[in-house]
């Protein structure tokens, strides 16, 4: 890519781009931008194509894109946006992902260097602005580390496909139609209206919202007459008193309205009501949008909810208008492309969390911020939506959130135990190197658990010893599907079935893995699951579930995780206190959709390891034929030098877990159990060791990690 600062060589260049880019208006053109010249420090950019000599002439070939800008020196920030109502980057129709990484990462750098320019504030064009679908400059915003510093929530009504008009809103229109208000609009040539509106405007800003209007008196009047057919003013009048008006700049596709006001009089008798009606059944029907403009007060701190409500009413929905800061000294700048060739020296983390959710903002805080402000915190529809989300997920009639993975597995255990008449000591079949919260579970639930080996394959239940395992006290298996792989459920329910037995899935580390066709969750008699934050699907906190296509199952899990109760104060159970609360449920509502993308990248990265990873003291997992079976929560390496690996990796910066270094039954907790010995599960704990494979994780960065593992040696 090659840099070109903006000149007015390239204003017919410039205004020639914006045309036909799949995201410019007539705000980005030059005309509209040089009227601000004497206020802004122009910094624009021009983003060529390939390799060229900077004070070459150059015309339209080759220009992939435009970055307005301008630059304040005193603050070492250059802003996307001053003078415009927006002002992100304005790309070509056939442009790529990776060519916007490219570009932007372009950008950054000739601030960084050229103005040693501290901060980049960024706000992008909103989507209704693309003739195509957008969003890459997003993208680029979250691999350069940027961080949201404002939000402005605007109304917006798509003209084509409209919503019905509130009858609230059609009265006071015609209430004002009722008491003589009418609509008028204010030619740029008419300088007693634009300042009657202005002083109106001016008095209102000052008395509600404590602020002047950006434009002066002056500029507003000019800007009307430099752009008479893209800025309009329209006034209510009441006997020739001006009572309310709008100005409306025009794009090709959208009338955004801006300086929204009315006077005490105006305000009584429905005048913005008659306006907005006008403006979008007459006036601008013909138009793609009408965007009412921010309604976020004192720098997007909180919404203005009943002027949102007002212009809802007349068929508009929210749209974000985000602004971004970039730290330019960050070295996230220079690794945003995934650069192979490179190798990245920076500490990789095993599980960045906070990265992880910072990559699914605004929306994360935005699914926040709503339950917040709504005042309910339990037990509302945050939790059924994402009920009803998980089980379409899983292919479940049911799903029922609880507090906690261990919770969803002692509530079905509990259920089970009323329902079908268990006695207290029935046994429970679960492989012995499984974390500790599935054998906590059984005891919680006055069941025995029976600690079977694992294979040392794929650590999983080993199928032919649980079958040496069944007594007549045996009541159901528990298969855990640990580090994300999938057990052999077709011989477990085969067995199972043959010696009516319950199967019951610890699914806690296999969200969205797949078995014949089926999801984990819904490959036994019921299933448990985990949203503790670090899991493939993770929470701001604790949370659980438990899927089952079984009604009655469900019910007596959901009334027993609320004490035991269906109808407040009337108890059929002795129950407990586990339930999600509305923000864990809101919170994994927005990261659901993703978490097949996330899982095949995770794919991805473990088929890297086992392509790539070549040492003879390092033993890696096998995988399964059908890679849908795992979903690789961990990816687990075995080495007799555990410590050493271990210590030699932290040493390059590179973290790594232990899942688990010491097996549940040679825990203190299980004294009964410490004589025991389970060798194929003791050498599990003692060898193993977990790598880094969040989604997150670059090329480069799996590159690095493979490269020191097959550089590991030790003298044993």
């Amino acid at each position: 890519m090659t840099v070109i600062p903006y000149s007015v060589y390239y204003r017919e260049v410039w205004n020639d781009f914006v045309s036909r880019s799949k995201n410019g208006t007539f705000l980005l053109h030059r005309d509209f931008m040089d009227y601000h010249a004497d206020r802004f420090f122009d910094c624009s950019l021009l983003i060529y194509e390939g390799d060229m000599q900077v004070d070459a002439p150059k015309g339209a070939d080759g220009l992939k894109a435009l970055f307005p800008a301008n630059w304040v020196e005193d603050e070492h920030t250059v802003y996307s946006h001053q003078g415009l109502t927006y002002g992100g980057l304005l790309m070509t129709v056939e442009i790529t992902q990776q060519e916007v990484l490219e570009i932007m990462q372009a950008v950054m750098q000739y601030y960084r260097d050229m103005l040693q320019a501290v901060t980049l504030v960024y706000k992008p064009i909103p989507y209704i602005y693309s003739a195509y679908p957008t969003g890459e400059d997003l993208y680029a915003m979250f691999r350069a580390g940027a961080s949201l510093k404002a939000r402005g929530v605007s109304s917006v009504v798509n003209l084509q496909h409209q919503l019905r008009m509130r009858t609230l809103r059609q009265r006071q229109a015609k209430k004002a139609v009722d008491n003589n208000l009418y609509i008028d609009r204010v030619v740029e040539s008419d300088t007693a209206g634009v300042h009657a509106y202005w002083q109106l405007l001016s008095q209102v800003l000052m008395e509600h919202h404590h602020v002047k209007p950006v434009h002066t008196e002056e500029e507003i009047t000019m800007l009307m007459r430099r752009f008479p057919r893209e800025i309009r003013m329209f006034v209510v009048k009441h006997e020739d008193r001006i009572t309310a008006g709008v100005v409306v700049f025009l794009t090709q596709q959208v009338a955004h309205v801006q300086y929204i006001a009315a006077g005490e009089e105006g305000r009584e008798y429905g005048a913005l009501d008659l306006l907005f009606r006008h403006l979008i059944n007459d006036r601008y029907k013909q138009m793609e949008y009408l965007d009412f403009g921010v309604s976020t007060e004192h720098g997007g701190q909180w919404l203005n909810n009943g002027l949102i409500f007002q212009k809802e009413g007349f068929g508009g929905r929210a749209v974000c208008y985000d602004t971004y800061e970039v730290d330019l000294s960050s070295t996230a700048i220079d690794r945003m492309t995934g650069d192979l060739s490179r190798v990245d020296e920076s500490a990789v983390k095993f599980l960045d969390l906070k990265s992880i959710n910072d990559s699914f903002e605004p929306h994360l805080s935005q699914a926040v911020n709503d339950v917040l402000r709504s005042g309910w915190y339990l037990q509302g529809d945050k939790v059924r939506v994402f009920e009803q989300q998980f089980a379409a997920y899983c292919g479940t009639k049911h799903c029922v959130l609880v507090g906690n993975g261990m919770d969803a597995l002692t509530l079905i255990l509990r259920a089970y135990k009323q329902r079908e008449g268990w006695q207290d000591d029935d046994e429970v079949i679960v492989p012995a190197n499984t974390f500790v919260a599935t054998i906590l579970a059984i005891g919680e639930a006055g069941l025995k658990p029976v600690l079977c080996e694992p294979s040392l394959s794929d650590y999983l239940i080993d199928v032919e010893r649980m079958k040496e395992l069944l007594s007549e006290r045996t009541r159901a298996i528990m298969p855990v599907h640990l580090y994300g792989r999938v057990c052999n459920m077709a011989a477990i329910n085969e067995w199972a079935k043959k010696n009516g037995l319950k199967v019951i899935e610890d699914a806690a580390q296999a969200h969205g893995a797949c078995y014949c066709g089926q999801r984990a969750g819904h490959l036994g008699d019921a299933a448990g699951f985990s949203f503790y934050p670090g899991k493939n699907l993770g929470a701001l906190g604790d949370a659980g579930c438990v899927t089952t296509d079984d009604e009655s199952l469900a019910d007596i899990v959901r009334m027993m995780g609320n004490y035991g109760s269906q109808e407040k104060y009337i108890y059929r159970y002795k129950g407990m206190n586990s339930r999600t609360d509305e923000l864990q449920a809101a919170a994994l509502s927005v990261k659901l959709p993703r978490l097949d993308e996330d899982n095949a990248r995770r794919r991805e990265i473990a088929q890297m390891y086992a392509n790539g990873i070549d040492n003879p003291l390092i033993t890696l997992p096998t995988l399964p034929q059908n890679m849908e079976e795992h979903v690789f929560y961990i990816y687990p390496v075995r080495c007799p030098a555990r410590q050493q690996l271990q210590e030699y990796l932290r040493s390059r910066n590179i973290q790594t877990l232990i899942h688990y270094p010491v097996a549940p039954h040679k825990q203190e907790a299980f004294g009964e159990w410490n004589e025991l010995r389970f060798l194929i599960t003791e050498r599990i704990h003692r060898e193993i060791l977990s790598l880094p494979i969040s989604p997150l994780l670059t090329n480069g960065q799996v590159r690095r990690i493979i490269k020191t593992l097959n550089d590991f040696n030790v003298e044993l």
